[in-house]
């Protein structure tokens, strides 16, 4: 699978926003701390989720980031295009003609790896921060064959 931490640390740090900077701005270094993620890489983060719109900054003293939108507005797949962190199962480019093999050709399993990456992608797709904090995420009922 193609998720890097990238999603993964933005969509923590946006849920840690959203949590927190209810009234007030919220330090970068406040959710760096909390969240164990690095500042200089959360800087990066926030500056394409402003670019996108999904936070705001807040200059000055007490200064820091804050929500653009509510959270039940913000759905998981905004943040992961606003880092621009593909959502992806397989090798291949799905904006090319080209599979992932030497030859160009695709190979025997890239429907069922794009089949995977479209399920994922509409499972996000469907899930907002609000979600998130409240416990609203749908979870998998799958249990595996015992042995």
């Amino acid at each position: 699978m193609k998720l890097s931490t990238k999603g993964r640390y933005a969509v923590m740090a946006m849920i840690d926003l959203a949590l927190y900077a209810q009234d007030n701005p919220v330090a970068l270094s406040d959710i760096a701390d909390r969240q164990e993620i690095s500042l200089s890489y959360l800087e990066q983060l926030f500056a394409k989720l402003r670019r996108a719109g999904l936070i705001r900054s807040v200059r000055g003293p007490g200064g820091g980031y804050m929500m653009a939108r509510p959270a039940d507005e913000v759905v998981i797949t905004h943040i992961f295009k606003a880092v621009e962190e593909p959502i992806r199962t397989n090798a291949c480019n799905p904006d090319s003609p080209h599979g992932c093999r030497a030859d160009k050709s695709r190979c025997i399993t890239h429907d069922l790896w794009l089949g995977l990456s479209n399920t994922i992608y509409d499972y996000l797709d469907s899930v907002t921060l609000d979600d998130v904090l409240k416990r609203r995420v749908p979870i998998s009922t799958y249990q595996p064959a015992a042995q």
